[in-house]
């Protein structure tokens, strides 16, 4: 299950991160989210994906989404999460 979305250390971004840690297969995410039109670039070790806000998807689940908006985090997070089938956020 993923903890509820939190503004990172930052300021300048939400995070979503599993508990415990989700291993990812990122080839596979990303021909997923690239089926349905949605563009990744492959940094190896992280996804960087074309959604809005943009989102940031790690090896181990986390998901980093660049905006200070937590009601677009949520949508964003929820899009990502029905797509991937991840757990979703614990209830606040």
């Amino acid at each position: 299950m993923y903890r509820k979305l939190r503004l990172c250390s930052n300021s300048g971004a939400y995070e979503a991160i599993p508990d415990p840690p989700i291993p990812l297969d990122l080839a596979a995410v990303r021909r997923t989210l690239e089926r349905v039109g949605i563009a990744v670039v492959d940094a190896r070790v992280m996804l960087l994906v074309g959604t809005t806000p943009e989102a940031t998807i790690s090896r181990n689940g986390r998901l980093l989404f660049k905006t200070r908006d937590p009601a677009a985090a949520e949508v964003t997070f929820e899009k990502l999460r029905a797509l991937l089938k991840l757990p979703g956020a614990a209830p606040s």
